[in-house]
């Protein structure tokens, strides 16, 4: 620290920041060179844009409910995945983290008209198929995909998910604390460290007549260490 100012080179719990930019210090700061990792919501890779695999002599797995790039190492479901139990050092877990990407009908699903790409990315316009309608769905994907962090990572190994709140049916759902509860107390993770990504841009909404609750522009990245 200089003049009163933070180094830059320190690693803060809140940025105004794209994931490809905040994923890169989390992953510095938590999950040392050499390491097994998998990510299991892969997408389009958004968080590997800017990180030199082979500079760190990391081994990356990646895989998705639905392909979304060409580079996928397998297509899986996050909640039944094909690898040995106790054989990673860190897994990533970002599944779609808003109610109306889980719908049982292609044509209600969220994200329509600009936002297409948006679903697309996130969800592969999919239809859900799993336990709990609305935010129980998102609660759910979170609590199985923990199971099989919890299963599939090494004694030390490291859980990095992304989430964010939801207003679902104008009821507030605080999921990175639903979420941290059930991995805690079911799952005996430990939380180790907390980052909020705030978004570069500004949100909108549409059709919005009375505003009862803030309008969402941050996530969560959450790290939680195996028992």
């Amino acid at each position: 620290m200089t003049n009163g100012e933070v180094d830059d080179e320190l690693t803060l719990s809140a940025y105004r920041a794209d994931s490809s930019e905040l994923f890169p210090r989390i992953l510095d700061l938590h999950v040392e060179d050499g390491a097994r990792i998998a990510d299991v919501t892969h997408g389009t890779g958004v968080f590997w844009q800017d990180i030199d695999l082979e500079e760190r002599d990391m081994r990356l797995v990646t895989s998705d409910i639905t392909a979304k790039t060409d580079d996928l190492s397998m297509v899986a479901d996050c909640r039944a995945l094909p690898l040995q139990g106790n054989s990673l050092d860190c897994m990533i877990l970002d599944p779609p983290y808003a109610e109306g990407f889980y719908r049982r009908n292609k044509d209600h699903m969220a994200g329509h008209g600009s936002h297409k790409s948006f679903r697309d990315t996130y969800s592969g316009a999919r239809e859900y198929e799993g336990a709990g309608t609305y935010h129980s769905a998102v609660l759910h994907t979170y609590f199985e995909g923990g199971k099989e962090a919890k299963r599939v990572l090494r004694d030390d190994g490291v859980l990095i998910i992304k989430i964010m709140d939801e207003v679902s049916s104008n009821t507030q759902e605080l999921a990175h604390i639903q979420v941290t509860n059930y991995y805690e107390r079911e799952l005996d993770f430990y939380t180790r460290d907390l980052f909020i990504q705030v978004r570069k841009e500004r949100p909108t909404v549409v059709g919005m007549k009375n505003q009862i609750h803030a309008r969402k522009n941050h996530s969560y990245f959450l790290v939680y260490d195996m028992p």
